[in-house]
């Protein structure tokens, strides 16, 4: 029983996280954005949207085989 208490807090700290990150992502682009290059501010979900995009765009591609 433990372990499943253990794997569901593990899943709400994800989750809170990944909400935390959109909310961050959000406030900065807000912050900074707009002022530097004139473009508009963006919602909560725009910025957990950003978030989403990026991780796909940037994320490490792992294609070397050790043979």
């Amino acid at each position: 029983m433990n372990k499943i208490y253990a794997i569901l807090l593990a899943l709400l700290v994800v989750l809170l996280f990944g909400l935390l990150h959109g909310f961050f992502v959000m406030l900065l682009w807000n912050w900074l954005v707009p002022e530097i290059f004139g473009l508009g501010t963006i919602t909560y979900l725009q910025g957990w949207g950003l978030c989403v995009l990026c991780s796909i765009l940037f994320k490490p591609s792992n294609t070397s085989k050790s043979e």
